[in-house]
């Protein structure tokens, strides 16, 4: 069991969401690599980890909050998992690397800032592996560019959560 600190904007993922999220992911993540950019609580990386992911990367930016995944990836022994403390927009504008996973669940309060989400959007696509994926949770509706194709979609409460993959239009340019 994960345990995490009472954070501004820190909103774990329900279980009902994070059960259809790997229903739709599939069962086992094995090989996999899952970036969860927002970690906030962990528990889309964790949750990963568990599944079988090969790496979870998580980025988190608020020091506590930080610790506190720092001190359950020890508790738990996750030795495919780790975390870094930078603003997840920042980090994938430095970042390399490739996954197949890709969870986006930023605070709601970044949805008002207008951008934020569609920067994030447009950058992410060369960050993915081939057939890969990104989770999107959010507060409110969005509408994806066209460089992205909405695999599923749903609604729980206050939460918006879709499931991405990059067009085949995207990936032939």
């Amino acid at each position: 069991m994960i345990s995490f600190p009472d954070a501004e904007g820190l909103r774990p993922t329900p279980d009902r969401v994070r059960e259809t999220l790997f229903n739709w992911l599939g069962q086992t993540l094995y090989g996999r690599t899952c970036l969860d950019l927002f970690a906030g609580s962990g528990a889309l990386g964790f949750e990963a980890a568990s599944r079988g992911a090969e790496r979870v990367v998580m980025v988190e930016m608020n020091r506590t909050v930080l610790r506190a995944l720092q001190d359950n990836i020890n508790k738990l022994g996750c030795v495919n998992v780790s975390v870094l403390g930078q603003d997840g927009l920042e980090f994938v504008l430095r970042d390399a690397q490739k996954y197949d996973v890709i969870f986006l669940d930023p605070p709601f309060q970044y949805n008002s800032l207008g951008d934020y989400l569609p920067k994030l959007l447009e950058i992410l696509p060369q960050h993915l592996n081939r057939n890969g994926m990104v989770y999107v949770e959010t507060g409110e509706a969005i509408d994806v560019p066209p460089t992205w194709q909405v695999l599923k979609s749903g609604k729980a409460g206050q939460v918006y959560y879709q499931l991405l993959a990059v067009t085949q239009i995207q990936l032939a340019g």
